[in-house]
């Protein structure tokens, strides 16, 4: 296990963050999104999935639960908002644990989840750090579990 605090001090730093983890995900991750409302959850996956899968229109699934799209190489990628979600077992009607074995998953809320999804997983916690004095700044920690540890090592953005 690996861990990165990356300050980012603009919106434009958050997309340029979910750019570039777009270009190092693979078939099995996971990428489990945290923060407030409000801290750019959505704002990086949009970013992560507009470049892995070359699509500019990415709504948030708040009320759709999952998005799914395939990546420019074949695979699923699936975008996950738990926010509503009440009890865990609402979740097996998703199929997260079957498409995590074959795609991508991004999950917005994680901790309405009962389990990790897997050993090549990336946990984002996203917060705002109050520099500015309006919390427009952010700081996200990037907890590298199973292979994203060594495809972060030397991480800079």
């Amino acid at each position: 296990m690996s861990e990165h605090v990356i300050h980012l001090d603009t919106l434009e730093a958050t997309q340029r963050l979910g750019k570039v983890l777009a270009g190092l995900a693979r078939p099995g991750d996971v990428i489990l999104l945290s923060g407030g409302l409000g801290a750019g959850k959505t704002t990086l996956a949009r970013a992560f999935i507009s470049r892995i899968c070359g699509v500019t229109d990415v709504p948030s699934p708040t009320y759709t639960l999952v998005q799914s799209y395939t990546a420019r190489a074949g695979f699923e990628v699936l975008h996950a908002d738990l926010y509503r979600v009440e009890d865990p077992d609402e979740l097996i009607e998703l199929g997260l644990e079957d498409a995590a074995e074959t795609g991508v998953l991004l999950i917005e809320w994680p901790d309405r989840l009962d389990s990790d999804l897997g050993d090549d997983r990336l946990e984002i916690a996203l917060a705002f750090d109050g520099r500015d004095g309006q919390d427009q700044t952010r700081n996200a920690r990037l907890v590298a579990h199973g292979s994203w540890g060594a495809r972060l090592a030397g991480f800079t953005l």
